[in-house]
């Protein structure tokens, strides 16, 4: 056999079939995927006549969008290079806003915008510490949650704001309304639908959009990003006011779906959303994320609970499982996306 009969690596790699190419490309979320599959297997084998009822679903979407809607641009931060720790104040801070101006008299429509605005201010702030006072994202977005959260503290004394008239609002009905008919989940939470959009919205940005292009090369190297003409700070500044903005809409969408307010929105949303990107396949050093994944991701982090709980073991072993479905699925992702780097 002649040498050039010999099929090297470029030739074999463009000799892959479409479907090789698609599962080469998406293994992160694929892998997440099948995580989630297994876990939802094991738990159904466990106690099937909860996980076969549409209502048990129905109970996890209604909380499910809350912690999308910051799981996405999550992904663009730590693809980015970054970490963000400020985004529960943010959901705090901004919904204090939304409950604030409604209790005032204005309309939750109306009401919807300052908040947002305020979404955006606060990743300006933290995303002008991180490039250009030079703060280490960590420290900065740490110090800015407490800051926040201080701040609500203080304006409000820990009193929290009740809504018992949210449902007959036009907003409610179509952010956090029910699907009545809806197939096999009767009364589906339509919010739900709103945070797959998000998640669709997300993919666009991160994949199709130069935003997420830009995202990934600066997190790859931010030294050649330079080089390439891309304005470093101007990318992560960008990706901070997208997490604002998810935050703002995770913390509206709370006081809707609970129609009430509380000091303590957001604070739920830590863990659960950076295990969820985690999870999902999204790397810590940069350069690489999965918006998909990450969001299949939430899902997992979601179900846990209520696999546990299903399954007849108690509520005081959900962290230990958490922890452990977290650090098997980190260590399937290193192994399987070594290529990647």
């Amino acid at each position: 056999m002649s040498a050039s009969a010999i099929p090297t690596p470029a030739k074999r790699r463009r000799t892959r079939g479409p479907l090789a190419k698609y599962l080469n490309r998406n293994r992160r979320a694929i892998s997440a995927l099948a995580i989630f599959a297994v876990l939802l297997i094991i738990f159904t084998m466990a106690n099937p006549r909860i996980f076969t009822n549409p209502i048990t679903y129905r109970a996890i979407f209604l909380s499910l969008p809350i912690s999308l809607f910051v799981v996405v641009p999550l992904v663009f931060i730590v693809a980015s290079g970054e970490i963000d720790l400020s985004f529960p104040a943010t959901a705090g801070i901004t919904s204090w806003v939304f409950s604030a101006a409604v209790q005032s008299g204005w309309e939750p429509v109306a009401a919807l915008i300052p908040a947002l605005l305020l979404g955006v201010v606060v990743g300006l702030v933290v995303g002008g510490l991180v490039t250009y006072v030079g703060l280490s994202s960590l420290v900065a977005t740490l110090g800015m949650n407490f800051l926040m959260r201080g701040i609500i503290n203080m304006g409000t004394q820990g009193v929290a704001i009740q809504f018992p008239q949210m449902r007959t609002t036009a907003l409610w009905q179509a952010f956090a309304g029910r699907i009545e008919g809806f197939p096999v989940i009767n009364g589906f939470p339509v919010h739900m639908l709103w945070g797959l959009g998000f998640v669709a919205l997300g993919w666009m940005l991160f994949n199709r959009h130069r935003l997420g292009i830009r995202v990934q090369i600066v997190g790859d190297n931010p030294d050649s990003a330079a080089e390439m003409g891309i304005t470093v700070a101007r990318v992560k500044i960008g990706a901070f006011v997208f997490l604002g903005i998810g935050a703002a809409l995770s913390g509206v969408l709370s006081v809707l779906v609970n129609q009430n307010w509380w000091p303590t929105t957001g604070d739920g949303l830590l863990l659960p959303a950076l295990a969820a990107v985690f999870v999902g396949g999204t790397p810590t050093w940069g350069g690489i994320g999965t918006v998909v994944g990450s969001s299949i991701g939430a899902f997992i982090i979601a179900f846990i609970e209520t696999g546990i709980i299903g399954a007849g073991l108690t509520g005081y072993v959900t962290q230990f499982f958490n922890g452990l479905v977290i650090i098997l699925s980190l260590i399937g992702h290193r192994f399987n996306g070594r290529r990647y780097r």
